[in-house]
């Protein structure tokens, strides 16, 4: 279940803030997650788009990918 937290925003018990919004930059997570996060996407691709070319479900599961080195992986077997 998740509850209010700072700013109205709802977490779920990890802490995570559940609404992620796909607009985030594939640039910006990299200043997060380093330079080879999504490496073969342009720095201005947003989250949404690369998910959905993945075929992710969330934020959460394609930083677990690129943690294990999954991700690249999925990115060299995306049909183009």
């Amino acid at each position: 279940m998740s509850k209010a937290g700072l700013d109205n925003r709802h977490r779920n018990r990890d802490g995570e803030i559940s609404h992620k919004h796909g607009n985030t930059l594939v640039g910006t997570l990299r200043k997060i997650y380093g330079p080879g996060f999504a490496a073969g996407y342009p720095p201005t691709e947003k989250l949404s788009d690369v998910l959905a070319n993945l075929n992710e479900t969330s934020l959460s599961q394609l930083r677990r990918d690129h943690e294990t080195g999954h991700l690249a992986h999925k990115i060299a077997h995306v049909p183009t």
